[in-house]
């Protein structure tokens, strides 16, 4: 396998953006994020996942010959990432949300150097602006900074924790050895980059987040309408997850299950469980 550090210093960069109904935040996207990038980003996919809002409208006029639209149909929500990735060859490669709308200049190329300074990463995602309003930052800063801890190598500062896809760079080499990011039949949005992360664990590599890197992420309900499958999954997640907590508790109230549960780490007690963010 062809490692992270072994991908040269000027090594070029693919981006991979997914859309859907959200021309407002798309066009901060493009204009403050990704005609933001250097030179070292040589490819940029939108993928729009069958828009009504006038999404491809404000597509067709964009010039940037770095661009490559890609209109679908259909709305194939997370199955468009192996889609969209498949058009480029980069060896680097970056999935960015349609609605992180600002980041400083070349933060492309920032984040690339960070990610190949450190031989055993394998997915690292940017910071976050903190607002409260947007769903992904507020657990990062207000529901659970605790599970961050700084961690500095080779001069660069990471911040050990939950990583998300919204702005975050892996390699061609490691993802092709783990068999590329995945398609699920009849589903269209699911914890893509939890299950991203697991596998780059299982191949010995880890994810991060880079701390000297922010980007303003504004997703959530306040920011946008959430799409009625993006709604409907978290309302089976909540459900299911409710029902977990019910279990644990239920457990709890036998006599030394806790005192053992501390012990063996069998399971995350009730009161410190951190729910996933509805981003």
């Amino acid at each position: 396998m062809e490692s992270a550090e072994a991908a040269s210093a000027d090594a070029t960069i693919a981006i991979a953006v997914l859309s859907y109904n959200r021309v407002h935040l798309l066009r901060q996207c493009i204009e403050n994020v990704l005609l933001r990038t250097s030179e070292a980003t040589t490819e940029i996919v939108i993928w729009d996942n069958g828009s009504t809002d006038g999404t491809r409208e404000y597509l067709a006029t964009i010039t940037d010959p770095r661009i490559d639209v890609v209109l679908s149909e259909e709305n194939v929500g997370f199955n468009g990432y192996p889609r969209a990735f498949a058009r480029t060859t980069s060896p680097l490669m970056i999935q960015l949300d349609d609605d992180v709308t600002d980041a400083p200049q070349d933060w492309d190329r920032t984040l690339r150097d960070a990610f190949l300074a450190v031989p055993w990463l394998g997915f690292l995602a940017a910071d976050l602006v903190d607002d409260y309003n947007d769903l992904t930052s507020r657990y990062r800063h207000h529901i659970r900074p605790h599970e961050y801890t700084e961690q500095v190598e080779n001069g660069v500062r990471l911040l050990i924790g939950p990583s998300g896809s919204y702005c975050a760079m892996t390699s061609r080499a490691l993802n092709e050895e783990i068999g590329g990011f995945k398609e699920r039949d009849g589903e269209i949005f699911w914890l893509e980059d939890t299950a991203y992360v697991q596998q780059i664990e299982a191949a010995g590599r880890r994810a991060a987040t880079y701390a000297d890197l922010v980007v303003h992420h504004t997703g959530g309900a306040y920011y946008a309408s959430v799409p009625e499958a993006k709604a409907e999954f978290w309302d089976n997640y909540w459900a299911e997850h409710r029902r977990r907590e019910a279990i644990k508790r239920a457990l709890y109230r036998v006599p030394f299950v806790a005192r053992l549960n501390a012990r063996r780490n069998w399971f995350v007690p009730p009161e410190k469980v951190s729910s996933a963010p509805q981003s």
